[in-house]
């Protein structure tokens, strides 16, 4: 499966951004799909997960209670609400494909190029 992130912006702190993570291929709805950031000098890290049905959802504790992830089987598509956005939410965000969630990287085998999100006033 091939993967497309987009939807990334600049905003003020306080401020909402919806990102969308567009497949290509029939069987997307096999595939539990994670979003991830990466900051610069720091690791990559898990956001949210959503898992092949979309009736499963996971969160880190960073984000959890503002952002929001969802899909849309007949457009193929993942979404990331982040509400009530922080400086320290910037970070290139990633969303990868894989046959379960997790919160580990490694375990995702497609990954989309990447959306920049700053948050600054």
């Amino acid at each position: 499966v091939q993967l497309q992130a987009s939807g990334g912006g600049l905003v003020q702190p306080g401020g909402s951004l919806r990102l969308s993570c567009a497949a290509s291929g029939r069987t997307f709805s096999r595939y539990a799909v994670g979003w991830f950031r990466q900051a610069p000098g720091k690791e990559r890290e898990f956001v949210a997960g959503i898992d092949g049905s979309g009736s499963s959802t996971y969160y880190s504790d960073s984000v959890k209670g503002r952002f929001t992830i969802s899909r849309d089987s007949a457009k193929n598509t993942v979404y990331l609400r982040m509400n009530s956005l922080k400086p320290e939410d910037t970070a290139v965000y990633y969303c990868a494909a894989s046959k379960v969630v997790s919160m580990t990287a490694p375990l995702y085998n497609s990954w989309g190029q990447g959306t920049q999100v700053t948050v600054s006033s």
